[in-house]
């Protein structure tokens, strides 16, 4: 049945739709500022620091050394920002979940009035039924 509430619910629904997909984003994106992290960290453990040699060979070493700590840096405050944007679209998703229920709600008690009303007077047109067949049969 199509009430006054119908078309919001199915709004409500689509928005309920794109803000999970918006928080599944988020979470890929987190995973992947994870996934970039683990191999910052591992390219830092495979940097080998030359026992012997010349100044320049350690000093190339120790260069690649602060560009790897560096990138860690950088991918922590990805993780930050991935997470602060998890938070955000789990917080969107609530509220719009929240909405989408009131209006399926408010739906659904409009429903059961339609329902109500149409019983009520299919037993009023029962009754008239019933009154008209007896006075027949009385006659």
């Amino acid at each position: 049945m199509k009430t006054r509430y119908s078309t919001l619910v199915d709004l409500k629904k689509n928005i309920v739709q794109k803000s999970e997909q918006t928080l599944q984003k988020a979470n890929a994106d987190l995973n992947s500022a994870a996934t970039a992290l683990q191999i910052s960290y591992d390219s830092l453990h495979s940097i080998e620091s030359p026992q012997e040699g010349k100044i320049s060979t350690y000093k190339a070493s120790r260069t690649l050394v602060n560009v790897a700590r560096e990138l860690i840096n950088h991918n922590k405050e990805w993780i930050e920002f991935a997470n602060k944007q998890v938070q955000s679209a789990k917080e969107k998703l609530k509220l719009d979940m929240i909405e989408y229920e009131k209006y399926k709600y408010l739906d659904l008690q409009e429903v059961k009035e339609l329902v109500k009303k149409i019983k009520q007077e299919e037993l009023k047109e029962l009754d008239e039924v019933a009154l008209m067949t007896f006075s027949r049969k009385k006659d």
